[in-house]
């Protein structure tokens, strides 16, 4: 059973909402959109405005007649321009993309996913990384120029794979790390290296954080990660359960073969955020890590599907 495949999308990973990048050059269309475009307000914890049906979006000719600078061009949600803006302070309740993304729709999902992810960008992108000027946003916040050179440049993502690492049977290995509270496991991940693919990176990191050696690295599917800038990509790979770990580089506090039967039991307790007496607590929805836990643990009953 060296191959199995994730039974449904990562929360993160939906998007009903189309980006219209044909846009984001057109001053004379952003213009006339604005007119009743809507306005995502974010702050400086990543948290959002919410009521009982979700996201609480404001008229983006609040902050003027025209698009302001700071504010990033989302898409079109609804015929509606949608826009997304850094603020200080906002009255009201309040709840950040960890809390909300299983209990959005896709569309919304999609929107606060990539706000996130871009105001997170502007916020650590006020130089170029090529002269040192200060730069100022363009492509209505799709990127930034350089107020000395022109130079321009694009919004940074960095790619971080996360594995799987399974016997080609029934155990799996999952691992906490030293921050974490005793019973809190997941699976491993690392960021890629310049120069390194995406494969060699699994094999790498898992040797590195464990000491195992692993095959048959097989690619699932991947998730945005705005915290503040990833992409992670998911794989699943083989190791032997009689080597020996070695925890050389510091990353893992401990890490251990589970069976598949007290994998299942461990997700009918929840996750992370449960009170439960229970061995051993899993990641929420949020992350694609419990997708692919999810998945392996369904595996043998015929139920691992593609999400293509």
């Amino acid at each position: 059973m060296t191959a199995f495949r994730l039974t449904e999308t990562p929360l993160l990973s939906r998007s009903a909402v189309g980006r219209a990048e044909e846009l984001r050059s057109d001053s004379h269309a952003l213009l006339a959109g604005w007119q009743d475009a809507v306005l995502l307000r974010v702050n400086h914890r990543g948290q959002v405005l919410v009521d009982d049906e979700g996201l609480v979006f404001g008229a983006a000719t609040e902050l003027g007649p025209e698009p302001v600078r700071g504010a990033v061009f989302l898409g079109i949600r609804k015929d509606r321009h949608v826009w997304a803006m850094r603020v200080q302070a906002m009255t009201g309740k309040l709840a950040d993309l960890r809390v909300l993304g299983g209990t959005l729709d896709d569309a919304d999902a999609g929107l606060l996913t990539g706000a996130i992810a871009m105001l997170n960008w502007h916020d650590s992108a006020s130089f170029s990384a090529l002269d040192g000027a200060a730069s100022e946003p363009s492509m209505s916040g799709w990127s930034r120029i350089s107020t000395t050179t022109g130079h321009e440049e694009f919004p940074r993502t960095d790619p971080a794979v996360i594995c799987l690492v399974h016997d080609d049977g029934d155990r799996v290995l999952l691992a906490r790390q030293p921050t974490w509270p005793p019973r809190r496991f997941s699976i491993l991940a690392g960021f890629v290296e310049a120069g390194e693919s995406l494969e060699t990176c699994v094999v790498r990191e898992i040797k590195e954080e464990v000491g195992l050696e692993v095959r048959d690295v097989h690619y699932l599917g991947s998730q945005p990660w705005p915290f503040p800038r990833s992409v992670m990509i998911g794989f699943s790979a083989v190791g032997d359960p009689d080597a020996a770990l070695v925890f050389a580089d510091g990353e893992i506090a401990e890490a251990r073969w589970f069976t598949r039967d007290e994998v299942r039991r461990a997700l009918e307790f929840g996750d992370w955020a449960s009170d439960a007496d229970a061995p051993l607590l899993l990641p929420g929805s949020i992350s694609i890590a419990r997708g692919m836990i999810e998945s392996w643990a369904g595996a043998d009953r015929g139920t691992a599907a593609s999400n293509a």
